[in-house]
């Protein structure tokens, strides 16, 4: 099942000093019983190259696949061009990172404010993510923005970035139903056909809209992972596996239901215990 968790879900253990990447590589193997990483860059800390290759070990270690790499600190727009440069700088080396850890699609956000771009800032934003599309490219991911803060929480920027860039190595991290100055919904629905990757929080999970959601970006051709992402920094072992398990039952329905509409709307079965008549079943 495609499913992973964010890394940014265990923020709170990572605050008390009771979790490591490595420990989060471990929940996910062997706690909740995945075979993906989610790695948000703030579990590792540094973009060093010598704890980047043991991340790697330990990634190839228990076989995970590494879904997506959440690079935070790294945003392309900021209103003073030495701080620009700065953040392009370390977006070069997080993307270097994101390449020998494997991962199959990287978010490095667009930064700004909620606003509408201008088109100074609609320029540089599409120009370096066009360049970081053509890194990913060479080196097997994806890149693109979340629908996180600042300028991407407008739907009409995001659409307007996606344009811009015209890249096939560019698309959205998709935070579903998480935008301001619009209608969640319609946000959603515009950008799933961009959609790489996912974050599923706990609104979304249990708030009634995860079967719709799933439907929308299922619909709308998405292939990639749902990422469960918990944001609390309580009790979140615990409240994960909660999240998690709601998030794989749904999507099991939706694949039972989608097998069931394929492959046995034309059979015919007795209800109740198949090795009961009815008579018997009814004490008869």
């Amino acid at each position: 099942m495609n499913i992973s968790i964010a890394g940014y879900s265990v923020h709170g253990l990572l605050a008390e000093g009771k979790i490591d990447i490595f420990g989060y590589l471990e929940s996910c193997r062997y706690r909740y019983g995945l075979n993906t990483a989610d790695i948000w860059n703030g579990l590792i800390g540094t973009t060093d190259e010598d704890v980047i290759r043991k991340v790697k070990q330990a990634q190839d270690e228990k076989e995970l696949t590494l879904v997506n790499y959440h690079a935070d600190g790294c945003h392309v727009w900021e209103d003073d061009p030495e701080a620009r440069e700065r953040n392009y700088q370390k977006a070069l080396k997080e993307l270097k990172a994101a390449a020998t850890l494997g991962a199959k699609t990287v978010r490095i956000d667009t930064g700004g404010r909620l606003e509408p771009m201008t088109p100074k800032q609609l320029d540089y934003i599409s120009s370096k993510f066009r360049e970081y599309c053509v890194f990913g490219e060479e080196h097997g991911f994806t890149v693109g923005p979340e629908t996180h803060w600042g300028i991407s929480l407008l739907a009409d920027n995001m659409d307007a970035i996606v344009k811009a860039v015209d890249h096939p190595g560019y698309g959205i991290l998709l935070h579903i139903g998480h935008w301001e100055l619009g209608d969640p919904d319609e946000g959603d629905r515009r950008l799933a056909p961009y959609t790489i990757h996912t974050h599923v929080d706990r609104n979304i999970t249990f708030g009634g809209r995860l079967a719709d959601k799933i439907d929308l970006l299922l619909n709308a051709g998405y292939k990639g992972y749902w990422g469960v992402e918990h944001h609390s920094a309580q009790n979140e072992y615990a409240e994960i596996a909660l999240q998690l398990a709601e998030v794989r039952r749904v999507l099991a329905r939706k694949l039972w239901d989608r097998q069931n509409a394929e492959n046995l709307s034309s059979k015919k079965f007795k209800e109740g215990n198949p090795l009961l008549t009815e008579a018997q079943e009814n004490n008869l």
